[in-house]
């Protein structure tokens, strides 16, 4: 995007003073990057990315006034701008930084304990990488009332994960088969899983399985808060448990996810990355294909990259649906926009719609119209 004409313009909100130096120093340090204003608290971030119109923010999340959540909120519903979160807080696995993706931030870095100039310089690299990520982005308005609903769950619960939606699974044998629906995210992920979890219902006739790309920290937590905002229950995914209706299991992080011709969930970790991810959604995808067949659904959401494609193949191959989020509504259009070009998928859709178009579908399999009637 950026070119020596055209540089990165950040704005840079921090309430430490020597901190705020320490970025502007790093950022105009690079050639293509150029810090165009400072706020040191959230209620400053949000007059000034309206009148600076940043290319990207950088947001810290604990500030006076208004923090880094309710900012981020407030800029995603009225004057959406790519925003990485830079913060103590920001440690793999913390509720606040997937409070602020699920809101619409882009990408996080935590900031290192110890001496601030120094250890900034340590992260420098990966910083400059995801503002640079983060300037390509489309940016998505966050729906008010859904960012109302996260802020005021975080004021609620920010504590532990605690148990996850602890109801009985629904009760079901391995020789009945029931609809897969299996969604695959990475960049710009849980926020766009944001807008389709709240449709699933706590009696929903199938599996849900979400493979979304985020670090072997983060899935505990990331279930424990979806688990919040649906009535379908919500898990991490466990080795050997059977796939079950009415149950929403997220992949763990670290680990590939697979179904047995049995229904068993098996998960690796030793395999280590797989053409450059971990999990790998493909490989989900792809076993899922072979054991439900026509009854996989897949949702191929924003997300950079390939991943998923040969997945969504696969399901399609299996006599399964396909669909995938539009370019309108995706963060990052790559994931499906790779599965389109590979003509792996069935319908193309906005974020609003995917729910609707997935229960359609199960409903369909598991209520067949009576013969003649379409």
């Amino acid at each position: 995007m950026a070119t020596t004409n055209k540089k990165i313009r950040i704005l840079v909100v921090e309430d430490s003073a020597f901190m705020r130096k320490v970025l502007e120093t790093i950022f105009n340090a690079d050639g293509q990057m150029q810090v165009v204003g400072n706020a040191k608290d959230g209620r400053e971030a949000v007059s000034m990315a309206e009148s600076l119109k940043p290319d990207v923010i950088t947001m810290d999340i604990n500030m006076p006034h208004v923090d880094g959540l309710q900012a981020t909120a407030e800029i995603m519903t009225t004057n959406p701008r790519p925003i990485v979160i830079v913060s103590s807080d920001s440690k793999e696995g913390a509720a606040s930084t997937l409070r602020a993706l699920e809101l619409g931030a882009i990408e996080f870095v935590g900031k290192p304990s110890g001496a601030i100039d120094l250890d900034m310089q340590s992260v420098k690299e990966e910083l400059l990488r995801k503002v640079r990520m983060a300037a390509k982005v489309r940016v998505v308005r966050t729906a008010s009332r859904l960012a109302s609903t996260i802020q005021n769950a975080n004021g609620a619960k920010t504590a532990s994960p605690a148990p996850v939606n602890n109801r009985p699974a629904p009760a079901s044998g391995l020789e009945q088969r029931f609809p897969v629906v299996v969604l695959a995210a990475s960049t710009g992920g849980p926020a766009t899983v944001m807008r389709i979890a709240p449709g699933f219902t706590r009696d929903f006739p199938a599996a849900v399985i979400l493979v979304q790309h985020m670090p072997a920290s983060f899935t505990t937590q990331y279930a424990a808060q979806l688990a919040e905002f649906t009535e379908i229950r919500v898990k991490e995914a466990e080795a050997n448990e059977s796939l079950q209706p009415g149950t929403l299991y997220i992949c763990p992080g670290g680990q590939h996810l697979r179904v047995t011709p049995t229904g068993r969930i098996q998960l690796d970790g030793a395999s280590g990355r797989i053409n450059g991810y971990l999990p790998n959604i493909d490989i989900t995808m792809e076993s899922i294909a072979a054991y439900a067949g026509a009854l996989s659904i897949a949702g191929v959401l924003t997300g950079m990259g390939s991943d998923g494609t040969n997945g969504a193949k696969a399901i399609k191959s299996a006599g399964g649906l396909v669909l995938a989020q539009d370019e309108a509504t995706a963060v990052i259009f790559g994931m499906p926009s790779e599965a389109i070009k590979a003509g792996a998928v069935d319908q193309v859709l906005g974020i609003d719609d995917i729910y609707a178009a997935i229960e359609k579908r199960v409903l369909a399999i598991c209520r067949p119209s009576p013969a003649g009637v379409r």
